[in-house]
């Protein structure tokens, strides 16, 4: 890998370079090395340390949970532990948001197939003709 710059980085990784200034100031990303002219290069390990946080923000991590993850790293292989924890605390809360969506998914197929099967008759209650599925 060579030393890209903002731009260069930004379309590589698809974020905005407001988003990599901005991670860049919340410590997301440490701090971007500058040549004489002022702009900013991201050498290897910057572009190493950009796609892991663009994959833990795909997977839904929040970038609150984000920065205290980065501080961990920062602190060590003594917290290795908590770094896992930190993760797996993550990956619970989406298994949560991915129930409560499939669940959704549900109720709003059962709610099209009324309207498919004519179930659904004008004048009748929403609430009669609409069940809630269990799980």
């Amino acid at each position: 890998m060579t030393d890209l710059t903002i731009t260069d980085v930004s379309e590589k990784y698809h974020l905005k370079p407001d988003t990599l200034r901005y991670y860049e100031r919340i410590g997301l990303i440490p701090a971007v090395p500058r040549k004489k002219n002022g702009n900013r290069y991201y050498n290897e390990g910057l572009q190493k340390w950009i796609e892991m946080i663009v994959c833990l923000r795909h997977s839904g991590i929040t970038v609150e949970a984000l920065v205290d993850y980065v501080k961990l790293i920062e602190q060590g292989d003594s917290t290795l532990q908590a770094r896992e924890d930190l993760l797996k605390e993550q990956l619970a809360l989406l298994e949560t948001k991915k129930k409560n969506l499939n669940r959704s998914i549900k109720r709003l197929e059962h709610k099209i197939s009324l309207y498919e099967s004519g179930e659904i008759k004008q004048g009748k209650s929403y609430f009669e003709e609409y069940k809630i599925l269990d799980d």
